[in-house]
């Protein structure tokens, strides 16, 4: 890994679940620009292990008690989804900045309510879409922003894999458990179809707004059949492009992620692995002017460290922000609504008419 810089972010991050051990805590740790200051978490026994394991100088059961923390500049925010806006107001409120699990929210309002309080604490503020920082998709982004020319469709699909659990088993860190761990009121799963909308959607939605831009409306169908669930979206794009989303959980095959984009001045075929196999997106890029396909490499493919070293240097440089920003996070959140609202009436949503969770 390269050197640590002299100039470094002191993160702190708020749970020791799943996500935190899989993801956050070794990007804190491998960071070039950034270090793993703090953890907290209300379990005492999961907490202290993974504060020995990856290092951290300082632990907290008291959440309050790391945000007055003054050598702690930002939050990672790694719990249940249902935390995420109010944990996110509280660490803004104390001053610090805030890297977000997604969703960002689970409803409209509570999302208006954490860009406002975003707007007004003058700190960054990034959402965890961290397919963002996939070499491939930035690739592809580049292509979209300086030489296609107009987007004419795009189609995307997000299928996750009965197979993959075998799969995570083996790739990812024994994750730790703790009878202590603070859980949200409702189980997460207790409800599937919101549960995949809100887990897996955001994604797939993310990833058609970061090539094709702002979604206006949705026309949703769902077919639940055989213990798979499978949504279909076309979509309407400010733009005028036309778009197709394929979500579907859980496929009788691999893993099955990618995206196809049809431009002015050429195509974008893309096909993106599962995020655990830290493997960057294949993604051929068909330039008309020259009538070849090219490739690029993507060698580095820790998505979760790139991303939390975009956001770093946003806060220590005053770079642009590379990631998704609250505006991104809310319109994500509208949208996956707006799929729901598309479901259950049988017709098209548009985002800005939409309220509530999914």
């Amino acid at each position: 890994m390269p050197a640590k810089q002299e100039k470094r972010l002191r993160v702190g991050v708020l749970g020791a679940g799943q996500i935190a051990q899989a993801a956050h805590f070794e990007s804190c740790t491998k960071a070039a620009n950034a270090d793993l200051f703090a953890i907290c978490d209300v379990a005492d026994d999961l907490r202290e292990r993974m504060a020995i394991t990856h290092g951290a100088e300082k632990s907290y059961n008291d959440y309050d008690k790391m945000l007055a923390d003054p050598d702690i500049d930002a939050v990672i925010i790694a719990t249940a989804d249902a935390f995420h806006v109010p944990a996110s107001i509280r660490a803004l409120e104390a001053g610090k900045h805030v890297l977000c699990e997604k969703p960002v929210g689970l409803t409209v309002e509570e999302c208006h309510d954490l860009k406002a309080a975003v707007e007004a604490s003058g700190k960054v503020f990034q959402v965890g879409h961290m397919k963002r920082f996939d070499a491939g998709l930035q690739a592809a982004k580049r292509f979209i922003s300086d030489e296609m020319g107009a987007l004419i469709a795009l189609k995307a699909w997000y299928c996750d894999s009965t197979h993959r659990y075998p799969m995570t088993d083996a790739v990812q860190p024994l994750i730790v458990a703790s009878a202590n761990a603070r859980k949200p009121s409702i189980n997460p799963k207790a409800d599937l179809r919101r549960y995949y909308v809100l887990a897996h959607g955001c994604h797939l939605i993310d990833t058609a707004r970061y090539f094709a831009g702002d979604i206006v409306s949705v026309d949703a169908r769902l077919s639940e059949r055989a213990g798979i669930w499978c949504w279909f979206v076309d979509v309407e794009f400010a733009s005028g492009a036309l778009g197709h989303l394929d979500l579907t959980v859980q496929v009788r095959m691999d893993w099955h992620e990618g995206f196809q984009i049809y431009g002015e001045n050429g195509s974008i075929l893309g096909r993106t692995f599962n995020p655990w196999y830290y493997k960057s997106s294949e993604v051929d890029i068909f330039r008309e002017a020259d009538g070849a396909t090219h490739r690029v490499l993507g060698a580095d493919g820790h998505f979760y460290r790139r991303q939390l070293e975009g956001f770093a240097r946003t806060v220590l440089d005053g770079t642009p922000m590379e990631g998704a920003d609250i505006d991104d996070g809310l319109a994500s959140v509208q949208a996956m609504v707006a799929i729901a609202r598309s479901v259950e009436s049988g017709k098209a949503v548009a985002l800005a008419e939409t309220s509530g969770g999914v």
